[in-house]
């Protein structure tokens, strides 16, 4: 059986899954995050953008669940990309989480338009880890153009890329990038949630390659993607507000899918991606204030 964390690439381990809370509303976050932390989760996956940090805070202090049995990551928005700006992107975040140290602290996207202030932001992160504000630094959606030149003008590789990946969009040539360097596949929509919520030709949760699986294991279509995932060695941070899904996509760990199913479900990537296409991200499109804390 596959262990349930994953080592990054300077020994930290990281739960193997996670809550995601992108677009959870406040309101509705605090009660998500504790219902999941009382199901048996050590891993919240939040962002400066997703304006919620404080109530991801709120819910893991309501939870009863010891500060330092819980792995935090947070992601810093391209509007506090720069040096400077993004050291304080670190102490905006952590006082709206109510922490002194946040595990992961990744680049939420590559500023294609100003790369500059993409490697500077980056090396922010490094000195934030040289001084043990965190625990490991990253970034996400990154691509391959966007990752290469990155390794080649900072000194830490990434410990994660955080990613767009589901059984309908693999993005294999970046995984494969990722083996190469040591860096740590993180899935956000792992189970094709975006297919659902988005314009899409078909829905992961209808494939039916994978609920013919599920059948077999007595397994949601949910529970079939993310122990997929786990098997490839991706972190996966499914998200959800009900708490029976919490429940539903944690339990993944009593069962294995045989080589075939991997295979079969492999076979699925269709190469259409569901979320904003990198270089379309610039600060004029998607740049907006991160309040203070």
């Amino acid at each position: 059986m596959t262990t349930s964390t994953i080592t990054l690439n300077n020994g930290v381990e990281i739960p193997a899954i996670g809550l995601g809370v992108f677009q959870t509303p406040p309101e509705e976050t605090v009660a998500a995050v504790a219902t999941a932390l009382r199901t048996g989760y050590r891993h919240i996956d939040t962002a400066a953008a997703y304006g919620n940090e404080k109530e991801v805070g709120q819910g893991i202090r309501e939870s009863g669940v010891p500060r330092e049995d819980i792995f935090i990551e947070s992601k810093v928005w391209i509007s506090d990309y720069g040096y400077d700006e993004t050291l304080h992107a670190f102490e905006k975040s952590a006082a709206k989480l109510g922490v002194e140290q946040i595990d992961l602290f990744i680049l939420h996207q590559a500023l294609p338009s100003a790369f500059d202030k993409t490697i500077a932001a980056y090396k922010a992160l490094e000195q934030l880890l040289a001084d043990g504000k965190v625990r490991a630094i990253g970034v996400s959606n990154f691509m391959p153009e966007h990752l290469t030149p990155l390794l080649e003008q900072t000194d830490v590789v990434p410990a994660v890329n955080q990613i767009e990946l589901h059984p309908y969009f693999q993005q294999k040539e970046l995984v494969a990038l990722h083996r190469k360097h040591g860096i740590t596949t993180q899935a956000w929509s792992p189970i094709g949630g975006i297919t659902s919520y988005r314009e899409s030709a078909k829905r992961s949760f209808d494939e039916p390659v994978i609920l013919t699986i599920g059948e077999k294991y007595g397994k949601s279509a949910a529970q079939v993607m993310l122990r997929w995932h786990i098997q490839n060695g991706v972190q996966v941070i499914p998200k959800s507000t009900k708490a029976h899904r919490i429940a539903e996509n944690f339990d993944g760990f009593d069962f294995e899918l045989t080589a075939d199913e991997v295979a079969e479900i492999n076979a699925l990537d269709t190469g259409v991606r569901g979320g904003p296409e990198p270089d379309v991200i610039t600060l004029e499109n998607f740049g907006k204030p991160i309040p203070e804390a």
